[in-house]
């Protein structure tokens, strides 16, 4: 499996979103220069985000989008198949072999059952904790 870089930016714009907005709104244009990506592609990814109901656009001057839901409620495999759509990393369907069917049940689902423990196991709230307690011991490492 390989994941597009609407997948990569938009997992990196949804967490600089709520790593950014405390709580308020955060302009495209703001994550766009902060994590040098494409406005353009941006507003592409949002858009796709925005029908999903993880993210809500507010218009105006002070407007930018928002998280939906807590943070703790928004899983990053609901952001990565929105984004990616189905996370397999093979094929399911095609004429079955036994080595087929071997490699299936043993090396493909199991990877797949990782993939999905780590994607629906973390939570937005977790990746902003893990980012704030990294900053935390980065800044105690200068002392």
């Amino acid at each position: 499996m390989k994941i597009s870089t609407k997948g990569r930016y938009g997992l990196r714009a949804m967490i600089d979103l709520a790593v950014n907005s405390n709580g308020g709104c955060a302009s495209l244009a703001g994550i766009s220069e902060r994590q040098d990506l494409s406005l353009n592609y941006l507003e592409s990814i949002f858009s796709y985000l925005k029908r999903a109901g993880l993210v809500i656009g507010i218009a105006g001057a002070q407007g930018g989008y928002m998280l939906a839901k807590p943070a703790d409620e928004i899983t990053l495999y609901e952001i990565m198949t929105v984004l990616e759509g189905d996370m397999s990393v093979y094929d399911k369907f095609g004429p079955t072999t036994k080595i087929r069917s071997f490699l299936n049940k043993n090396v493909w689902d199991v990877i797949d059952k990782n993939v999905n423990e780590v994607l629906t196991g973390t939570t937005m709230a977790d990746v902003i904790k893990n980012i704030e307690n990294s900053r935390l011991s980065e800044d105690c490492s200068a002392l």
